[in-house]
């Protein structure tokens, strides 16, 4: 069954990759939907796969890419939305 999910990652995320890490990992993962960053300095994601890719999404999104420090992923239910890729906002 599909699900969709709202992370926001807070820490350093913002002018390391982090986004195009994001994009990256979520094709590998075949998960849909986008990243942008925040004018708070945090980044959003809004995802959509199967439970099980969302767990390995998320391991993937704690990690970040090697220049990043993230610090917390705050995770909330979406309802599902048409995505046919993962896009960088």
């Amino acid at each position: 069954m599909e699900l969709a999910r709202h992370y926001r990652i807070r820490g350093q995320v913002q002018g390391v990759g982090y986004r195009y890490f994001t994009q990256r990992t979520a094709l590998r993962l075949g998960v849909r939907g986008w990243v942008r960053n925040l004018p708070d300095g945090d980044v959003e994601v809004h995802a959509q796969a199967s439970d099980m890719i969302l767990q390995s999404f998320r391991a993937e999104l704690e990690r970040g890419p090697r220049s990043s420090d993230v610090r917390e992923v705050i995770e909330q239910p979406l309802e599902l939305t048409q995505f046919s890729t993962f896009d960088i906002r």
